[in-house]
């Protein structure tokens, strides 16, 4: 990505990384992101930004916000299914965000929206610099 806005690529049309501010939002819309994922759950740290600042930045840019707030190492059966539902709904580039890009990379990774086997997915996880395959038997 650049250095604007650092992001790790899952997929052509998906990045990740950790929190996202307000004042970042226009160098997410002007890399060409269409939908933004929080996958954060607000007040988690001191000083976060909430979720409805990073919205409203996100409406204001004209770009998609979707909030699928999970807890470290605790994704649900429907925050799965939302996040998937989520990527392969967005009309261009989604970027996904969490404290660190793990858990919305570990969400990608449970829903699988862009159909790749268990390796591929562990491999791409890996080259964004997220060691998950102790997930594979959940693959």
């Amino acid at each position: 990505m650049s250095d604007d806005l650092p992001a790790r690529r899952l997929t052509d049309d998906l990045w990740v990384r950790g929190q996202l501010a307000p004042d970042e939002v226009s160098a997410a819309r002007d890399a060409g992101f269409s939908t933004i994922i929080c996958n954060r759950p607000d007040g988690e740290t001191p000083g976060q930004p909430p979720a409805d600042a990073i919205r409203a930045a996100a409406e204001a840019a004209g770009i998609d916000f979707i909030e699928n707030p999970i807890e470290p190492g605790a994704p649900t059966p429907d925050a799965i299914d939302r996040q998937g539902a989520a990527i392969r709904a967005a009309a261009g580039k989604s970027l996904a965000y969490c404290g660190s890009g793990q858990r919305a990379t570990v969400l990608w990774m449970l829903a699988n929206p862009h159909e790749l086997d268990a390796e591929e997915r562990i491999a791409r996880a890996e080259a964004a610099g997220y060691q998950l395959g102790a997930l594979r038997p959940r693959l």
